[in-house]
């Protein structure tokens, strides 16, 4: 590329990309995927549905409509049918939730700067914090899992196993796919007390209060219970340091009976540490929120599993919006 062909655009584009960014949350805040819903609305009808500023909900509405998130008609405004498949709350794919996190995420990472010369967390993590920020959490890990456990569960072959360990399974969504994609199974699932009234609650929700249980428990600290012959850990060691992730799988290798298998299922990186785009972010993510939390790559993990005895270590692949990938091997 000659100095003549080169311009700044990517980096135009880069830089000033947060404002699509806060306008979709802006759009999920106000809730305006779900007023307008299946109908064919008015500027004027949508504002003094959400009691907004009319000049401003136009603006926004022009916006949405400008980003393929709206379709705009004279004055008359309906949604897309990917808006009303994920951005209307009357949609069982409904992934509000998780923007909604994302959104409480954005002042950590403005202060990113900050955070890279000091070495430390900017922000507590949310699952500690207030209870709204807290459900968003809860209710957006549900809604991505919701979108790709059925995706995912088919693509594990557990023909044969009986007793499925979920550390850290939050509202339980993978375990319940695993139990409905393999009958004979049965689950537990291993999380904090403040997490047991919403896998309860979605438990009840499939029918599967007979085949999965749900025990308190900070597996970091305490000891597991029981003998499993599949253990699988969603989404937990990037919230951790190496240390902790050993330990972590540690407990998950001794709780399961020989042959029993072990499925790390995480945002992965390279080996090279610097793809996928994805899972390199979400590591800065981590390193904002947490004192030693991070991505992994494919052969950090094999090692970890390997160190603790685990054998017949492969990766299984599928399709994922957000490049999470799986790695089980065998005890």
């Amino acid at each position: 590329m000659t100095l003549e062909e080169l311009n700044p655009e990517k980096i135009l584009k880069l830089s000033g990309g947060y404002w699509e960014t806060c306008t979709l949350h802006a759009g999920v805040k106000l809730d305006v995927f779900t007023i307008i819903g299946k109908d064919h609305l008015k500027g004027e009808d949508v504002a003094d549905k959400l009691d907004g500023d009319k000049r401003g909900v136009k603006m926004l509405l022009n916006a949405l409509s400008a980003m393929d998130l709206l379709v705009k008609k004279e004055d008359i405004y309906s949604n897309t049918p990917l808006s009303l498949t994920f951005l209307s709350k009357d949609s069982s794919r409904y992934i509000g939730h998780i923007i909604l996190h994302h959104h409480n995420l954005i002042e950590s990472w403005s202060r990113l700067d900050v955070a890279v010369r000091s070495g430390r967390s900017v922000r507590h993590r949310v699952t500690h914090t207030d209870e709204e920020q807290r459900e968003n959490f809860l209710m957006g890990m549900f809604n991505l899992a919701m979108n790709l456990a059925p995706v995912l569960a088919p693509k594990v072959d557990l023909s044969g196993r009986r007793h499925l360990l979920d550390l850290g399974g939050g509202p339980g969504t993978y375990a319940i796919h695993f139990c409905m994609n393999n009958p004979r199974l049965k689950a537990t699932v291993y999380d904090l007390p403040t997490t047991r009234p919403f896998a309860e609650k979605t438990i009840a929700k499939f029918y599967l209060q007979d085949r999965i249980d749900f025990k308190q428990v900070d597996y970091l600290e305490e000891e597991i219970e029981g003998i499993y012959d599949v253990t699988w850990l969603s989404h937990i060691l990037h919230g951790e340091g190496p240390e902790e992730c050993r330990k972590i799988i540690g407990k998950a290798v001794s709780a399961l009976e020989p042959g029993g298998m072990i499925l790390i299922h995480d945002f992965i990186l390279n080996d090279s540490m610097d793809g996928p785009l994805f899972p390199a972010l979400f590591s800065l993510n981590m390193f904002l929120g947490t004192p030693s939390g991070r991505s992994y790559s494919e052969k950090q993990i094999e090692d970890m599993l390997s160190d603790a005895g685990v054998k017949e270590i492969r990766r299984i692949f599928f399709e994922s919006p957000n490049d999470s990938g799986i790695i089980s091997g065998i005890v």
